[in-house]
């Protein structure tokens, strides 16, 4: 692997243990200032994850980095297995996740480089699994604040202290893709009162919910989308040079958010799928009681 796991030994799952996770977007592949690493390749009831996990230890903690669209940025958005991800992070025993991705702005005020920490989501995806429930077992999550405040704050308070200018609260359209907005897309996005354009985290918010993992993005703003006159003039070259500084920036804002991460957890996240199932407990299929012991087994009996 690239970066820091360049000659990282792999590990069988049960032997690598993490409590945060990081999840790396477009431009962060790898996560720098890792130490102890090591990199293990995990198995799940829904296929593979996105790549192996790197896991060591950031800042004192012990955090997990996912490559969200594979080594090489080799996976789609509408490709990605954000089931198997999640729970990967919940076998390693992740209780956090912090996820970075690159954004266009909706809002003049979001500028290239800038980052935004949302706090909501509209749901603009056609082809996407996004819920754990199904095939026997019906369960509901209150969703209403979908992202978890202290993550948030532990990345607001980490742009804070790299000197990133990071924007807590507002509002991520995830779309489909992997073509962009049409005009008329965009500024009818820009009506809504929406923030940032995306096409990954709503089903990473929706799925580590119904996990009970606390989670929230960080949304790198790397152009105005296609609503700005003007700017089509924007190159190529322009914008991956914004998205390489956005991801050295990514990198100190994810040590520092880490370092101020708390340790105890007193969020309703932990406990979001305790009154979540109403299929009575011996009309839940064998093979679907196995598969999500893991995420629901404590309520499942």
């Amino acid at each position: 692997m690239r970066g820091p796991a360049s000659g990282a030994r792999h590990k069988e799952w049960a032997l690598a243990q993490a409590e945060i996770g990081i999840i790396g977007g477009s431009g962060l592949y790898s996560m720098p200032g890792f130490t102890n690493v090591s990199e293990v390749r995990v198995e799940t009831p829904y296929g593979d994850p996105s790549d192996p996990f790197v896991l060591g230890e950031l800042e004192g903690r012990k955090v997990a980095f996912l490559a969200r669209h594979g080594r090489g940025h080799r996976i789609l958005p509408s490709e990605l297995n954000f089931r198997a991800n999640i729970y990967a992070f919940k076998k390693l025993g992740v209780e956090r996740i912090l996820s970075v991705s690159a954004v266009g702005s909706l809002k003049e005020e979001h500028k290239p480089t800038d980052f935004v920490i949302p706090d909501q989501f509209i749901d603009r995806t056609f082809h996407r699994v996004s819920t754990f429930f199904g095939e026997g077992i019906v369960g509901h999550i209150s969703f209403g604040d979908p992202v978890c405040a202290s993550v948030a704050t532990a990345a607001a308070a980490g742009c804070a202290a790299v000197g990133v200018v990071g924007k807590p609260g507002g509002t991520y359209v995830c779309m489909e893709g992997p073509q962009f907005s049409t005009k008329a897309e965009s500024n009818l996005y820009r009506s809504w009162g929406a923030d940032v354009i995306g096409m990954t985290n709503l089903q990473e918010a929706k799925l580590a919910r119904e996990a009970e993992i606390c989670y929230a993005t960080v949304a790198m703003v790397t152009d105005y989308d296609c609503w700005r006159e003007g700017h089509d003039a924007v190159t190529i070259e322009e914008i991956v040079a914004v998205l390489h500084q956005n991801a050295a920036n990514a990198a100190l804002v994810v040590k520092a958010a880490v370092a101020a991460m708390p340790h105890e957890r007193n969020c309703a996240c932990a406990s979001a799928a305790k009154y979540a199932v109403l299929t009575a407990k011996d009309a839940i299929p064998a093979a679907t009681k196995e598969r999500l012991s893991l995420l629901f087994g404590k309520y499942l009996g």
